[in-house]
């Protein structure tokens, strides 16, 4: 069986995802339950650090957070990194708390990759990883971003995510 693949489909270009299912189930079965409920249509790309990576997946245009289904398990520990260009789930400081927003590194973070079982070391799940529009993603690492709200790292001109489907 081939890994899924999403493509999604924003305002700066198509960036297509491949998944693997083999390394993080529960993960991946979540994101493609989000992607085939149109969840991600409409949303941002509303946390935007340079040298670091990109976050959307949970957020209106207005910076409204949506609604999500009960958190999934983390699977960090199933030996895929944070590289450059691998997409994995965002949480808060609870390492099981990851719902639908999710990141793509924009360079290696190894300080986000599974240490250990505690809170301190568990890292963020990689699930997958970008397999075109890596462009499209450098494009959007370089808008300019200012605080609004308590949200920092917005960026100042909005990038949509107007649509993600599978990719067949």
């Amino acid at each position: 069986m081939e890994n899924p693949l999403v493509l999604l489909e924003t305002s700066s270009g198509d960036i297509l995802l491949e998944l693997f299912p083999d390394k993080a189930p529960a993960t991946v079965e979540n994101f493609l339950r989000y992607v085939d409920d149109a969840f991600y249509s409409g949303t941002i790309f509303h946390r935007v650090i340079k040298g670091f990576m990109i976050q959307g997946g949970g957020m209106t245009i207005r910076l409204q957070e949506k609604a999500t289904r009960p958190p999934v398990v983390n699977e960090a520990a199933n030996g895929l990194t944070n590289a450059r260009g691998s997409v994995a789930m965002a949480r808060t400081s609870d390492p099981h708390s990851a719902g639908a927003q999710f990141f793509i590194n924009t360079v290696d973070n190894p300080g986000l990759d599974y240490k250990s079982a505690d809170r301190k070391g568990f890292g963020y799940c990689v699930f997958g990883q970008v397999l075109d529009g890596m462009d499209v993603v450098d494009k959007i690492e370089k808008i300019r971003v200012r605080t609004l709200r308590e949200h920092e790292d917005v960026p100042v001109d909005s990038v949509l995510i107007v649509n993600a489907s599978r990719f067949e």
